[in-house]
């Protein structure tokens, strides 16, 4: 599993990052009427390609006459279109809108001053009262707000393929199902003949979020405290033991992850190419979209031994402070807010909406539980979507997980780790 061209697009991401506090504009955005509305964001799959139409029709329908500029960049997580967005940000030709997620990594942003104040959007549409209160402060700098979520997604999940697990003799996954279960499942798929974990190692993240899930399920959430507050021991027994399960559960892998896309692994799931997958539940949508039906076909629990949490993954926009169609760009970020919209949304990405009034009765029992889940449980912010730790952290993160996936050495992760956080330009 070869993570090296993820790695090094988000190094100089990153890199390009240290520098955009000196190129940044001082001028506000010109609120004057315009017809254009560019947004760049990384959803190119099935599912996600029609859940930004949901959007982007929504929008047109409030403002027929402007002419949205799509421009999505290819590669799940976002990895090339941070490259791709700083790039544009150095030369000083931001679009309108972006992608990102909550707190660190839209909190880097909006200290490098990039992005517009959208308090006023978000306590217009109802946000402010009507987010769960992590999610708004992920939103929040100095008590002003600088994004707009459009549904959240489960992190901590763990997909299965229910004809590939009878066929190997496995038990459909339940209550108190734990990760050394899951490693006695995956060899006992392997012994079938099967392929037991499917990952889509093009997509960086899917590997780095495999080691998230076993860690948190290893520390938990008081250990996940520790790593936001910069107390957490990476290099003490809670890591040795997390990577020992890594391993084993890399000694699982598909052979052909080094080519697949994290959808394609999915649909390979779906299509009874293998038995497992951990994966957001972007996995639950993409499966929809393919035609595979919940309960029959697939199923999913939370990671073992993450039951009591929900990693959230929350996609947001932004809005340039300099953008050139600011009118457009705050009209966008209302429309993405609306509980309708979100609901629309939600259906086609199988996500659910992170406003609490939306009534979600509609979507599928699975999209049910986990919108309980994300207003009942102990939410907490992925290391690997960039939202609990700085870019820094989060590529240090990456590079730790690729340093172990090639030595299998528990020292050269945290070394690693450490190291790049260590020579992190600090954060202005």
């Amino acid at each position: 599993m070869k993570l090296t061209r993820t790695l090094a697009a988000i190094a100089a991401s990153l890199t390009l990052v240290a520098g955009l506090s000196a190129c940044g504009t001082e001028s506000e955005s010109s609120t004057e009427p315009t017809k254009n509305l560019e947004l760049i964001s990384w959803w190119t799959s099935g599912s996600e390609a029609e859940a930004l139409n949901v959007l982007i029709d929504a929008f047109k329908a409030k403002d027929p006459g402007v002419t949205v500029e799509n421009a999505p960049v290819v590669g799940g997580g976002g990895t090339n279109a941070q490259v791709v967005l700083t790039q544009r940000l150095l030369a000083g030709d931001p679009p309108d809108v972006w992608q990102t997620f909550p707190s660190a990594a839209l909190k880097s942003y909006q200290s490098q001053r990039q992005l517009a104040d959208v308090s006023s959007v978000v306590t217009q549409t109802g946000l402010n009262h009507t987010l769960p209160q992590v999610i708004l402060d992920g939103l929040t700098v100095d008590g002003k707000q600088y994004g707009v979520p459009t549904s959240s997604h489960r992190g901590n999940m763990l997909f299965f393929n229910r004809d590939v697990l009878k066929k190997a003799g496995v038990s459909v996954p339940g209550n108190g199902y734990t990760t050394k279960d899951w490693i006695a499942d995956l060899k006992k798929v392997k012994e079938s003949g099967a392929v037991p974990l499917c990952v889509g190692a093009q997509d960086a993240f899917t590997t780095a979020a495999l080691f998230e899930n076993i860690l948190l399920s290893v520390i938990g959430p008081e250990g996940w405290d520790q790593i936001v507050a910069d107390r957490f021991d990476w290099k003490g027994d809670q890591v040795n033991q997390a990577l020992d399960l890594f391993g084993q559960a890399l000694d699982q892998v598909d052979p052909q992850a080094d080519g697949l896309s994290w959808d394609a692994a999915t649909k390979k799931l779906g299509d009874g190419g293998c038995a497992f997958e951990t994966m957001n539940d972007s996995a639950f949508g993409e499966l929809i979209k393919d035609g595979k039906v919940d309960g029959t076909t697939f199923g999913e629990v939370p990671f073992p031994g993450t039951e009591a949490t929900y990693v959230a993954v929350v996609d947001t926009f932004v809005q340039a402070r300099s953008a050139t169609n600011a009118k457009n760009a705050s009209d966008f970020l209302a429309v993405i807010a609306d509980p309708a919209v979100q609901l629309a949304f939600s259906k086609a990405k199988g996500s659910v909406p992170v406003r609490t009034d939306v009534d979600v009765s509609s979507l599928t029992p699975y999209q049910q539980s986990a919108s309980t889940a994300l207003r009942n449980s102990r939410v907490l912010w992925s290391i690997v979507h960039g939202s609990a730790m700085s870019p820094a952290f989060q590529q240090g993160f990456y590079s730790a997980v690729d340093a172990y996936v090639r030595t299998r050495d528990a020292k050269a992760f945290s070394n690693t780790l450490i190291d790049a956080v260590a020579a992190a330009p600090p954060q202005r």
